[in-house]
């Protein structure tokens, strides 16, 4: 597939089309429904109810751990590009009056990489939703650890993953959206432990890009390989949602989630309700027995 231009042809189809059209379709493709990329302000406005987004961890910049020469020059650059401080936005908001906590990549900070920046706002984001027992939705596109920082970026995978096993054993829910391209460390790590992993439509979803696996095989990859189709088939995806469906979706997810955590929370207080008359039975014996 032809990497897609801001104002020219559907790389998918060829289908022409104007920005202004483009923005009005949610970025979708009119003709075949291919997705182009889009940035997290743009998901906002579409997801979220009006005005209930409220970000936090947004003051967090990346250093330079390792003293890379240029570094701070193309932080600089891509900051203005994406008009974000790092790759990533985390913050609360509602979806039809349902509270979560999302999260939302850009792959214009370049190319979404995952430094240590990014790696303590999805932290942030997951242990806050442990805390308050809060859904969390994290919607990733990423190139895959940002080498410019060394180890300190691949330490990041290991951290995210670390916070989303807290999450779990929170119980509160996980998900994520997988958008094109997601690849690499963060497809690696926190990208693939959610409860339901959801993808757009023709997203690249994997760790080494395809031309590198053909290099390294010697072999020529099956028709879509590494595609959201291809991967729902294979079992990594759960299900493929378009943008035109994702606010209902996650609506419907946060609600069957909450249910079952209610019905848990049900059998559990009555366990405990069980334990404690037994206890009391087992105390009342011993008691006439002593007399």
């Amino acid at each position: 597939m032809a990497r897609e231009r801001a104002d020219g042809p559907c790389p998918a189809c060829g289908a022409s089309r104007t920005p202004d059209a483009a923005a009005g379709a949610l970025k979708i493709c009119p003709a075949c429904g291919y997705h182009y990329r889009m940035e997290p302000a743009e998901r906002i406005a579409y997801l979220t109810d009006s005005g209930s987004f409220s970000e936090f961890s947004g003051n967090l910049r990346s250093l330079n751990p390792i003293d890379l020469s240029g570094y701070e020059e193309k932080l600089s650059e891509a900051e203005e590009k994406a008009r974000m401080k790092d790759a990533v936005i985390t913050g609360t908001c509602a979806i039809e009056g349902r509270e979560l906590i999302l999260g939302l990549m850009s792959f214009d900070f370049m190319g979404g990489s995952m430094g240590s920046v990014v790696g303590e706002k999805v932290c942030r984001a997951l242990l806050m939703g442990a805390e308050r027992g809060l859904p969390v939705a994290l919607f990733t596109t990423s190139g895959g650890a940002r080498m410019q920082e060394g180890i300190f970026s691949l330490l990041q995978m290991a951290k995210t993953a670390s916070a989303a096993a807290e999450l779990d054993k929170a119980g509160a829910p996980f998900f994520v959206v997988l958008c094109d391209p997601t690849t690499g460390g963060v497809t690696a790590s926190f990208a693939m432990l959610a409860d339901v992993i959801l993808a757009e439509p023709g997203a690249l979803i994997g760790f080494a890009g395809p031309r590198v696996i053909e290099g390294t095989i010697r072999e020529s990859l099956p028709e879509g390989f590494q595609r959201a189709e291809f991967q729902r088939d294979k079992g990594f995806v759960d299900l493929i949602v378009s943008r035109r469906d994702q606010r209902r979706v996650l609506k419907d997810l946060i609600d069957l989630h909450g249910a079952r955590r209610g019905e848990k929370s049900d059998k559990d207080r009555e366990h405990k309700d069980t334990k404690e008359k037994r206890e009391k039975r087992e105390k009342k014996e011993k008691a006439e027995k002593e007399r």
